[in-house]
C-alpha cells in the first residue's frame, strides 16, 4: 500500500505521476517487462496498486475525476489475499458486505489481472439480473468495470486486449493468455461453462437461491458469494452463520477509511435507521420486529462519553461468558464504569473450563480490573472452582500475585426486586400497555430484566445523544468504546437478540433467533452491564 496516503484527502495527481515515471522506467528498459509480470503473477494485489483504476461518476459532484487510480486500502488487499487463497485451497467463501465499499472493483480487478497473468483461467460472474452483470453503458455493472480496468492498463500489461474486439457482452476474454471472464444471470447462474473462481453477487437477493446451489455445485472448485444482507432466512445468512470463521470475509462500512462517523451520522439521517442497519451495518435484524436493542441506538452508543463530554469514572471490572458446547466461543467484556473499553472473543473448542478461567485472569491483569462476573449457568459452573484455585495460588506465590474478585452470574435465576413495579421509560416503542406490573410478573427470569435493563441504558444513551435528551444521571448511559477492535462484530450481536411474551405473559428472551450463532460478546456485555442491585442483593456471590 503507498505509505501514508490520505483517503479523506486523496492526492492522485502524484499518483499519476508516479505512474508516469513507473511506465517510462519501463518503456526505456523493455527487460524489465518479464520480470514485473512474474512478479504480479504472484501478487496481483500489487499489480492492482501500480496500475488499476476504477471509474465512478459521482465522483465529479465531489470535485474528482471520475476515473481515478485504484488504490487499495488495507482492508481491500486482505480480501484479494484471501480470495486467492480460497482459489488455490479450493475452497468457497462468503464475503457479508455493507454498501459502496469497493467489495465488487475488488473482485473485478483481481479477477482481471488473474486471467491477464494465468494461462486459461476462467472466472464466472452471476448475479440476480443482468443488467448487474453486464450492460455496456451502465457503470453499476460488473463488466463495464472489466472494461474500464483493462482499458486503462499500459499496453505492455493489456496481452493485446482490445475493448472491441475482446469485451463482448457478457464475455471478456484475454487473447494473450486464453483466459475468459463470463457472465450469468437469473435461474442460469451456473449453468455456463467450468471455472476456477465464480463469484455470486448480491446473493442474498436471489429469488430462488437453491437453484444456483445445485448447479454451481458442478461449476466451481472456488465459489465466493458477496452480498449485502437480506434478512435472517436467507440461504446467504445461514452461511455467514453457520461456516467457519477463516472462509467468511466481512467487510463493513468501517473497514473502509474513507467513511467516518460523520459521514455515518449524515447518511443516517438522510436514509433512516433501518436502511443503514442493514445496507450499512450488515444486520439482518433491521427489519425484523422485537429487537432488544435496535442498531441505531447501539451506533450512537460508540465514543457516546466523548459525543457527551462525560468522563467514566467507577470500578475497573469485566465479565467472562463461557461457551457452551461445540463450535461456540468464549467471551471476555470489560472496562471502567459506563465505558465499556474491551471485548474479545475467543475459541470455546475442548471446553477447557480452567484455561478459560486462567486467560479471563490474565486479562483482568492486563486491563486492571478487580473482578469479574461470569456466567454460572451451564459449563460455566466450573468457572468458581477453577477461579478458587488460581487465587489461592496467586496468594501463595512469592511475591504475593494480585488476586482477582470473581463473582457468579446466573441468568436462569428468580428476577431481583420481585415485588417492585417495572421500570419504564416514557414512549419506549417496546411499551405495550400502561397497567402497573411486577418485576417477577414482568420478567421470566434474571437474564430477561438484564437484558432489558442493558436496553434502557442504549435507549438513553440514544436519546441524549441524538436527541438532545438531558443527562440526570450518567451512570444509566452506556458508552462503548470506538477503539475496540471487533467493534462491527460487537455490534452486530448486541442487535441480535429478540423479544416475545411466553404463555404466562412474561417477557423472554431469544438471542438466537432464526438459528443464528450464540451472541457470546454481547452475552459477556450484559453481564457486565447488569444492574447493580444484581450484586448487592446476592445475585453475583
Amino acid at each position: 500500500m503507498i505509505a501514508n496516503f490520505d483517503f479523506l484527502k486523496p492526492d492522485y495527481p502524484a499518483v499519476w505521476t508516479r505512474r508516469l515515471q513507473m511506465m517510462q522506467r519501463m518503456r526505456r528498459d523493455p527487460s524489465c517487462v518479464p520480470i514485473m509480470k512474474a512478479y504480479y503473477k504472484l501478487h496481483p494485489w500489487q499489480f492492482v496498486e501500480d496500475w488499476g483504476v476504477t471509474y465512478d461518476p459521482r465522483n465529479v459532484g465531489k470535485g474528482l475525476p471520475a476515473t481515478i487510480p485504484f488504490i487499495p486500502f488495507p482492508k481491500q488487499i486482505d480480501l484479494m489475499q484471501w480470495i486467492v487463497d480460497h482459489w488455490k485451497r479450493s475452497k468457497d467463501g462468503l464475503i457479508p458486505k455493507s454498501r459502496d465499499t469497493g467489495v465488487s472493483w475488488n473482485a473485478i480487478a483481481l479477477s482481471c489481472t488473474l486471467c491477464l497473468f494465468y494461462d486459461g483461467m476462467a472466472v464466472g460472474f452471476g448475479s440476480r439480473k443482468e443488467e448487474y452483470v453486464d450492460r455496456l453503458d451502465s457503470p453499476k455493472s460488473l463488466f463495464y468495470k472489466a472494461r474500464v480496468f483493462m482499458e486503462n492498463l499500459p499496453r505492455e500489461f493489456r496481452g493485446g486486449w482490445q475493448r472491441d474486439k475482446h469485451g463482448a457482452f457478457m464475455r471478456i476474454t484475454f487473447p494473450e493468455s486464453g483466459s475468459v471472464i463470463t457472465g450469468e444471470a437469473g435461474d442460469n447462474i451456473g449453468r455456463g461453462d467450468r471455472a476456477a473462481i465464480y463469484f455470486v453477487d448480491e446473493s442474498a437477493h436471489l429469488e430462488r437461491p437453491n437453484l444456483a446451489e445445485n448447479a454451481l455445485s458442478a461449476t466451481t472448485d472456488c465459489r465466493i458469494d458477496l452480498s449485502s444482507v437480506n434478512g435472517p432466512a436467507t440461504v446467504f445468512s445461514t452461511k455467514r452463520r453457520t461456516w467457519p470463521a477463516e472462509d467468511v470475509f466481512p467487510f463493513h462500512w468501517r473497514d473502509d477509511p474513507r467513511k467516518t462517523q460523520a459521514w455515518y451520522d449524515a447518511e443516517l439521517e438522510r436514509k433512516g435507521p433501518v436502511v443503514m442497519a442493514q445496507e450499512y451495518d450488515m444486520d439482518e435484524n433491521a427489519s425484523v420486529s422485537g429487537v432488544v436493542i435496535p442498531n441505531e441506538w447501539i451506533q450512537a452508543a460508540v465514543d457516546a462519553h466523548i459525543k457527551l463530554g462525560i468522563e467514566p469514572t467507577g470500578m475497573r471490572r469485566g465479565a467472562l461468558d463461557v461457551a457452551d458446547e461445540g463450535k461456540d466461543m468464549n467471551a471476555f467484556a470489560g472496562g471502567v464504569g459506563i465505558l465499556l473499553e474491551y471485548c474479545e472473543a475467543f475459541s470455546g473448542k475442548g471446553s477447557d473450563i480452567y484455561k478459560t478461567t486462567e486467560r479471563a485472569f490474565t486479562t483482568c491483569d492486563d486491563m486492571g480490573y478487580v473482578q469479574f462476573a461470569y456466567d454460572a449457568d451451564g459449563l460455566g459452573a466450573g468457572v468458581r472452582g477453577d477461579a478458587k484455585k488460581i487465587n489461592e495460588a496467586r496468594e501463595a506465590a512469592t511475591p504475593k500475585q494480585r488476586t482477582v474478585k470473581v463473582v457468579t452470574f446466573r441468568g436462569s435465576a428468580a428476577v431481583i426486586n420481585p415485588e417492585d413495579k417495572i421500570v419504564t421509560i416514557d414512549n419506549d416503542p417496546a411499551e405495550r400497555d400502561k397497567e402497573e406490573r411486577l418485576n417477577k410478573d414482568y420478567y421470566a427470569n434474571l437474564k430477561a430484566q438484564a437484558w432489558w435493563s442493558l436496553r434502557f441504558k442504549f435507549l438513553r444513551t440514544y436519546r441524549a445523544v441524538k436527541l438532545g435528551h438531558p443527562v440526570t444521571n450518567p451512570d444509566d448511559l452506556i458508552s462503548i468504546s470506538g477503539r475496540i477492535p471487533n467493534l462491527q462484530a460487537l455490534t452486530m450481536e448486541l442487535s441480535q437478540p429478540t423479544y416475545s411474551l411466553n404463555g404466562a405473559g412474561k417477557m423472554l428472551i431469544n438471542k438466537q433467533p432464526d438459528g443464528s450463532k450464540s451472541p457470546n460478546m454481547a452475552d459477556a456485555v450484559m453481564i457486565w452491564a447488569a444492574p447493580a442491585e444484581v450484586e448487592a442483593k446476592g445475585f453475583f456471590d
